[in-house]
């Protein structure tokens, strides 16, 4: 098939005097899409590189490729994940991976919680924050989790995210404002273990997004694969990483990263992973692939508390979570790219 690899490079990202340096540290590398590109023609697909910005209009209208392999994160707006999965559906042309909806939820951290909260799946107590002297709701205790309402890659989040007073509550939001210019996340820090849960597949149709009344309903799982858990093992990094996935481990430490795949867990707590996970993938409605990232209460016998849902997992085959819990799996990088691409191109019945 003649497919358009469409993503965003940070070599190709726009600047401007003042912006932040971790501002596009969610943008992809040569090395990614090189992989990603050599993984599909090996498969015999035709390949060529499209960068998502303002240019592909133009390209895809001339190009009319059969599909298109879409890791967009985007460069401006609330929404900017979906902005390229929308000019998709304008033009007609099938993709990868989940659709406008789905992409424009999960980047709005809070707006997925309250989803998530809706369907009684446990993600930690949180408040939104729009002032940095908005009165903090009683129901939250100290200590807090702060970090940005619509980045990935951990940005923003470093060992001063966890605050345990009011002080540090009015100052971490106070630098976040200032940094990103969104609304800050406050949730309850779950003191514990960090895992996430890779999945590739999709659920069988037709699906509303909810959970089924039947928990045990094998519907609930049907159509995905999930891949080993894996923990990030905290006890490699210097101690100033306070124990939490940081934005420096996932950027300047990313090269030395530290995990255990398949993470160290009793079945019974891989099987509830899966489970919430599975469960979060069907209500946020995603498509043939997402990642899932967890805390395991160490108060509380390990209980999971699902932090978000990324629908657009990382690539990189040297680092990135899914592509580890896929080596875990003894899937080769190539075999997992073209995973995703076959979900892609038996759901849209090509």
């Amino acid at each position: 098939m003649r497919v358009a690899l469409l993503a965003n490079l940070i070599k190709n990202a726009p600047t401007w005097p003042g912006m932040a340096p971790d501002h596009w540290d969610d943008l992809d590398s040569e090395a990614t899409i090189e992989a990603i590109a050599a993984a599909l023609a090996a498969n015999g697909h035709n390949v060529t590189f499209l960068e998502g910005d303002v240019t592909l209009y133009d390209k895809l209208r001339h190009n009319r490729p059969d599909i298109c392999f879409n890791i967009c994160e985007g460069h401006f707006g609330d929404s900017r994940e979906s902005q390229i999965p929308a000019l998709l559906e304008m033009l007609r042309l099938p993709y990868t991976g989940s659709r406008v909806l789905t992409l424009a939820l999960a980047l709005d951290k809070p707006m997925t919680k309250r989803v998530l909260a809706y369907h009684n799946l446990p993600t930690p107590p949180f408040q939104a924050f729009e002032r940095v002297h908005e009165p903090l709701d009683p129901d939250l205790t100290f200590p807090l989790f702060v970090k940005p309402s619509r980045e990935g890659t951990g940005m923003g989040v470093t060992a001063d995210s966890i605050v345990h007073n009011e002080t540090q509550l009015r100052t971490q939001l106070q630098r976040l404002f200032e940094r990103y210019d969104q609304s800050v996340l406050v949730e309850k820090f779950i003191d514990g273990r960090e895992v996430t849960v890779g999945i590739v597949g999709n659920l069988s149709t037709p699906i509303a997004r909810r959970v089924p009344e039947d928990e045990d309903a094998p519907r609930i799982t049907r159509g995905l694969t999930f891949l080993p858990p894996l923990e990030v093992d905290m006890s490699r990094y210097p101690v100033e990483e306070a124990g939490i996935y940081t934005s420096n481990i996932k950027t300047a430490l990313v090269h030395e990263f530290h995990y255990l795949c398949p993470a160290p867990l009793p079945e019974s707590l891989v099987n509830d992973l899966n489970w919430y996970a599975a469960a979060t993938f069907r209500v946020t409605g995603c498509f043939d692939v997402a990642r899932i990232d967890f805390r395991l209460d160490a108060n509380d016998n390990n209980k999971p508390y699902i932090l978000e849902i990324n629908p657009l997992p990382g690539l990189n085959p040297e680092y990135s979570d899914l592509c580890l819990e896929a080596k875990a799996a003894g899937w080769s990088y190539e075999e997992l790219v073209n995973r995703i691409l076959d979900e892609a191109i038996e759901r849209h019945g090509l």
